[in-house]
């Protein structure tokens, strides 16, 4: 796969001149001193292949996700993922406004650091949500969250680095810790701004306003010792435990109706007798151990007839096989 990374100002200006400057012959190229042996495959971009492993632990982590913006959207959106891109930390800093969510967060396993940043509208959005009011942003111009907004930025980034530790289970077990805050990519202590980030964008689909977005952003540096499980097409074979899949099961299964029958006997009548009866006739029926209580036509326990407050009831003594 082609690198995504695109040029630098000052790579495109250079590459001008070169075009305007005047060319030399490939023989007088090759006898400059500036000649040097050069390895295909061994630049950093290409150091991570085309990160198959990382696309699917970013899909995993679209589906996890969800589950973190229930609680505060009241209902589950729909996140998609972009394929990684390469940039410069400078190159990715001029592309955002100034005033930002910025959590940064560490990867004990790989000594190193993460970076999610969450839009300003996307935060006024799961607030505005959280606290009983519509799924919109409120039009205004800040430089500063509120106490509010500030303890659902909490929430949402410790949601999103539980679910983070799950999306990369199934590659390598990392624990994510939050390390510090801030609202400005100038005082952000991530990386020098020279440095290449491999840049995850997702994307949130919300009812009636417009879709957000929010990216986690690892540097190349970090992810440079499990190159090889990242340019890996084999996963581990551990299935996906999905929560929210689960829940929604086990309720589904607890909230199925069961046809439950208590049966004091059951006697044996001739036909003759079952044509001849009137009203007023009585037949002796023969009285069991106790009550056999059936769940669905299935004999489940063995109890005894008794009584709560002014109800019949019955007592369960032992589970039938």
């Amino acid at each position: 796969m082609a690198s995504t990374r695109k040029l630098s100002s000052d790579e495109v200006n250079a590459l001008i001149d070169g075009l305007g400057s005047d060319t030399s012959s490939p023989s007088t190229l090759m006898d400059g001193d500036d000649v040097r042996p050069f390895q295909f495959g061994s630049d950093d971009l290409s150091l991570l292949g085309d990160y198959h492993a990382l696309r699917i632990i970013n899909e995993r982590f679209a589906r996890l996700a969800r589950s973190v913006f229930l609680p505060m959207l009241r209902i589950q959106p729909r996140i998609s993922s972009f394929p990684p891109e390469v940039k410069t930390f400078d190159e990715y800093t001029a592309g955002i406004e100034n005033f930002m969510s910025l959590n940064i967060s560490r990867i004990e396993e790989l000594r190193g650091n993460l970076l999610t940043v969450l839009a300003p509208n996307f935060i006024s959005v799961l607030t505005n949500s959280y606290y009983g009011g519509k799924i919109a942003a409120l039009p205004m111009k800040r430089n500063e969250f509120t106490a509010t907004e500030e303890r659902i930025i909490e929430l949402v980034n410790e949601g999103l680095n539980d679910t983070l530790q799950m999306a990369w289970r199934d590659l390598m077990p990392i624990t994510v810790t939050h390390q510090n805050r801030e609202i400005n990519p100038q005082f952000a202590s991530f990386v020098d701004g020279a440095e290449l980030v491999i840049i995850c964008s997702f994307v949130v689909q919300l009812p009636e306003t417009d879709a957000a977005s929010f990216d986690v952003i690892y540097p190349l540096q970090t992810l440079k010792p499990i190159a090889a499980q990242l340019r890996s097409r084999l996963q581990a074979d551990v299935s996906e435990d999905d929560h929210t899949w689960r829940e929604r099961m086990e309720r589904a299964v607890l909230n199925i109706p069961l046809t439950v029958t208590g049966r004091l006997s059951q006697p044996v009548v001739s036909m003759y007798k079952l044509i001849n009866m009137q009203v007023g006739d009585t037949f002796p029926i023969v009285i069991g151990e106790g009550v056999e209580v059936q769940i669905d036509g299935e004999n489940a326990f063995l109890g005894e007839l008794g009584e709560v407050g002014a109800n019949a009831a019955i007592n369960l003594k032992s589970r039938l096989k």
